[in-house]
């Protein structure tokens, strides 16, 4: 397919210039972005005030059992783990990579006995603030494709989808079912991170930290309707500004004939994953807003 044309129009310069910042600040040296970015996340705590309260929501929600004082300690670090974080993925997306020893990588063979016979492989992973660098990190490795959510501004999906198209083999919107089946039919190896709330997809409520939230069921459609192999992903940043990117063995006997049963599996592997490293999760995202009597969480 023929890549698209930018978005030129006069409305859509102000975004421009936003990326063009964006795209000056991938290419600050890696020690500038790792002394400022907890900075930028003490930032971030103080002005995404609905954002803020939201992650302190989940974090009230999904450990009941730390006191209010770990629960604030553990916020705080997560903003400073966000600030690395958009960092991160502006490099990943505009700038250079790490140095290879700045990666440590483990668990290939299980994704090589997963891929005997050309059988398809799912890789399913969580938004950790981790996401878009250990993505570019492992497309080092492997042929991987990305399953993900198109931006709402035309620049932006323009320009990210076109970064990240440097290194991996194909990006797939969510709603492109057939050509992700196809894909993994011949093959291929996907990246697909389904833990997060969306109004798209058939989803089911099952248990999260304890938590009815509304979830996807696509890992168990995309495994069911292409044989693929569904394997869980960690990746993390370590101590001292590394990273490190685990594949774990496959889910066995994965999928069976129950379409609940298995996300309800998938958001449990998901959860044992986060557990690692809460402090690197995505908390912001209004993740069990929908209710199963209906009605809203107030996160506000």
């Amino acid at each position: 397919m023929a890549e698209s044309s930018p978005p030129l129009s006069p409305r859509h310069w102000p975004t421009w210039l936003a990326i063009a910042f964006g795209w000056a600040l991938a290419r600050a040296p890696l020690w500038l972005h790792r002394a400022i970015g907890p900075s930028l996340g003490a930032v971030l705590y103080r002005v995404l005030g609905s954002r803020r309260r939201a992650a302190a929501t989940n974090l009230a929600l999904c450990f009941p059992e730390l006191s209010d004082a770990a629960r604030e300690d553990l916020l705080r670090r997560n903003f400073r783990a966000l600030g690395l974080g958009v960092f991160e993925f502006l490099r990943a997306w505009w700038g250079r990579l790490p140095a290879p020893s700045e990666c440590e990588l483990t668990g290939l063979e299980h994704l090589e006995a997963a891929r005997a016979g050309g059988r398809g492989v799912i890789l399913v992973s969580a938004h950790f603030t981790t996401l878009e660098i250990s993505m570019r990190l492992l497309c080092q490795h492997i042929p991987l494709a990305g399953m993900y959510r198109p931006h709402e501004q035309p620049p932006m999906e323009w320009a990210v989808r076109r970064g990240r198209l440097r290194h991996a083999v194909a990006m797939f919107a969510r709603d492109e079912l057939r050509p992700v089946i196809r894909y993994l039919k011949q093959g291929g190896l996907l990246w697909f991170a389904p833990d997060q709330e969306t109004r798209r997809g058939d989803s089911v409520f099952v248990p999260f930290f304890g938590q009815p939230a509304w979830s996807l069921t696509s890992t168990h459609q995309l495994a069911r309707l292409s044989g693929a192999a569904v394997l869980p992903l960690f990746h993390e940043r370590l101590p001292d500004g590394r990273y490190r990117i685990e594949v774990l063995p496959a889910l066995a006997d994965f999928p069976s004939r129950d379409a609940t049963a298995d996300t309800a599996r998938v958001m449990a592997t998901l959860e044992s994953l986060i557990r690692r490293c809460p402090e690197q999760y995505l908390w912001l995202h209004q993740r069990f807003k929908r209710q199963p009597d209906g009605s809203k969480r107030r996160y506000d």
